[in-house]
């Protein structure tokens, strides 16, 4: 499992993708194997995308007037390379990703949220008692006593593990992220879990499962604040649709699989953990525990997550992610999930 949000620079994404950021004008939605329209949604096979496991375990694509071909992708670039491509029509994904499609000029927009809120700060045991007599000069007296700066491990710059971590340091903590910690970029979930157990970082910021998995060690490091605590709103992976897909009938029918979806998460979260063990690969016991958990927030209307698009937003253009800070109306579209 890696990222589904992962940093791309703009002289990055022009050099994989070169002209298929303006020859990609207008989705595929090509034919199906029995000449029906056809639609190319692209998801990854993390959490934050369940929806996408329930709609076809559960036979919701059938209810969409168009066959559904679903693309798996292991990370985020990928998925805006294709979409620079004119390969895809919607894509289940992060909404750093999702910026960078829009601020790239690839017409498109974000009609529905995944999740809202599912990242999880975890830190260690002796830092947590540091916090409880020295508040955010925990930070300073680690680094005093341990003779180096705490570790944080995650996602690497500009995701959005790694942009909650920024913000709930710089402006809850009140203190640079730069110089009063380290943070270390590593690639994928499973990598984060392993740094935590092998004692190579001493905390980060992260999405189930990790959470739930490195409870069920005897690690020192544990939850320390959620995303709801940190942001409230905090967006993560969301569904973005190309115009072609959102001018047409077929938008509102994904959207309401989708809100079908979400309410299959929240009512049956004993048959949605089988479904994440054969959909994503977490075993089915952790997997309840996870959707039993405080960051399993599953929605679909959009407006869930705009406080905190705002904010991801003015990250990723300083962090040179996006060229313009974009605004709630160039990222989303809430007439479609309106329309339901």
């Amino acid at each position: 499992m890696t990222e589904y949000d992962f940093a791309l620079s703009r002289r990055s994404y022009l050099a994989g993708t070169g002209a298929a950021a303006t020859a990609g004008l207008a989705g595929c939605l090509g034919s199906g194997d029995d000449g029906t329209e056809a639609l190319s949604v692209a998801y990854m096979p993390i959490f934050p995308d369940l929806q996408y496991f329930v709609m076809d375990e559960q036979g919701y694509f059938d209810e969409i007037s168009a066959e559904i071909n679903g693309q798996e992708f292991t990370d985020g670039p990928a998925i805006i390379q294709a979409y620079g491509g004119g390969e895809i029509d919607i894509a289940m994904f992060g909404i750093v990703p999702s910026m960078i499609v829009i601020d790239r000029g690839i017409p498109a927009k974000v009609t529905a949220a995944n999740i809202k809120e599912p990242m999880a700060v975890m830190v260690h045991d002796d830092l947590r008692a540091m916090w409880d007599e020295h508040g955010a000069d925990a930070f300073a007296v680690w680094e005093d006593e341990k003779g180096e700066p705490f570790r944080f491990g995650t996602f690497p710059q500009g995701s959005v593990p790694d942009v909650l971590l920024r913000y709930w340091l710089s402006e809850e903590v009140g203190v640079d992220p730069e110089s009063a910690v380290e943070i270390i970029e590593i690639g994928g979930a499973n990598a984060v879990f392993q740094a935590i157990v092998n004692d190579e970082v001493d905390g980060t910021s992260i999405m189930e499962p990790v959470p739930t998995r490195v409870d069920g060690t005897d690690s020192p490091v544990g939850t320390f604040r959620t995303a709801a605590e940190i942001m409230p709103g905090q967006p993560a992976a969301v569904t973005l649709m190309s115009d072609e897909v959102r001018d047409s009938e077929r938008a509102g029918e994904f959207l309401e699989q989708h809100v079908r979806a979400t309410e299959f998460i929240q009512a049956n979260p004993g048959e949605t953990a089988d479904i994440v063990e054969s959909g994503i690969g977490m075993d089915a016991d952790l997997a309840r525990q996870a959707l039993d958990g405080p960051l399993s927030n599953f929605v679909t209307d959009p407006r869930e997550i705009e406080n905190g698009a705002d904010i991801f937003s003015r990250f990723a253009n300083e962090n040179g992610q996006i060229d313009q800070r974009l605004s709630r109306e160039q990222i989303f579209d809430y007439g479609v999930y309106d329309s339901l």
